[in-house]
Order: C-alpha cells, then sequence, then structure tokens
C-alpha cells in the first residue's frame, strides 16, 4: 500500500510539474485586457467617461488616422505602467483594436510589432490630457468625436 501512495505521489508530482498548455495569443491578450484595463474601461471598452475614462469603443481607431494617435495610444498611463511586456503591449493592442474599434481603423492599419512598443515607450506625453485634446482636435476638424 505504501509503495502505490508513493507511486501515486510520484505521478503527481509529474503531472503538476509539467508546463500548462500554452494559451492562444487571442487567450492571453483577451486575458491581459481583463486583467489591466477593463477596471476602468469596462469589459466593452465604453470607458466611464463620467470618471474621466474615456471610451475606446468605436473610437481607439480613430486615432490612428492622424499624426501622433498611433503614438498616443499606447503611450498613455494605463498602457505605460502596466507591467506588461513589450510584446505583451503589442499583442494586446493588435487584439484590441479590431474589437473594441473595428468600425473606425483605417483601412491598411499594421499591426504594432515588439520593437515599436519598447519605442513608443522610451517616451511619453508630458501631459497626457492636453495631448489627448490636441488629436481631439485634430479628429473634430475631420468629424466629430461621439
Amino acid at each position: 500500500m505504501r509503495l502505490a501512495v508513493q507511486a501515486l505521489l510520484a505521478g503527481a508530482a509529474v503531472v503538476l510539474a509539467a508546463p500548462a498548455p500554452a494559451a492562444s495569443p487571442e487567450a492571453q491578450a483577451r486575458l491581459q485586457y481583463l486583467q489591466h484595463c477593463m477596471g476602468c474601461h469596462l469589459e466593452d471598452g465604453r470607458g466611464a467617461p463620467e470618471r474621466g475614462v474615456p471610451s475606446m469603443h468605436d473610437q481607439l481607431g480613430r486615432f490612428l488616422s492622424v499624426p501622433g494617435g498611433r503614438e498616443f495610444i499606447v503611450q498613455v498611463p494605463g498602457v505605460m505602467n502596466s507591467g506588461l511586456s513589450d510584446a505583451d503591449i503589442a499583442r494586446l493592442m493588435n487584439w484590441l483594436l479590431p474589437r473594441v474599434s473595428a468600425a473606425t481603423l483605417p483601412p491598411g492599419t499594421a499591426p504594432y510589432t515588439e520593437a515599436e512598443i519598447a519605442r513608443l515607450r522610451a517616451t511619453r506625453p508630458v501631459d497626457v490630457p492636453a495631448a489627448r485634446q490636441a488629436l481631439v482636435d485634430l479628429l473634430e476638424n475631420r468629424a466629430p468625436m461621439r
């Protein structure tokens, strides 16, 4: 009996030590959104404008159509301070954009790369609200923001 218990425990140790199957990149991105972004931007990206958290829903893609917008959306404090790696942020942004803002993505939008995220995270706007307002002003000259 003792030998059977030892064998069972040894087998359990092998199973527990084995790496878990890797989640798909999409599943990883979704989980990271839920862990790092959903608290403020809600599950569907609508944010809480009454609390100063802008909606990303059908808006985020519009930022990609103005100079500085692509940079800005990965330089906001929530992204910069998330603790995610550059590769994680690239994967998250590439997952997020078509999910929350497919209707406003410019045609042919290039995916973010890890190297691009690293370059963009090396700098940040000094005044994030002013930088956002400048982009919104550019966008409003094209079409009103919702």
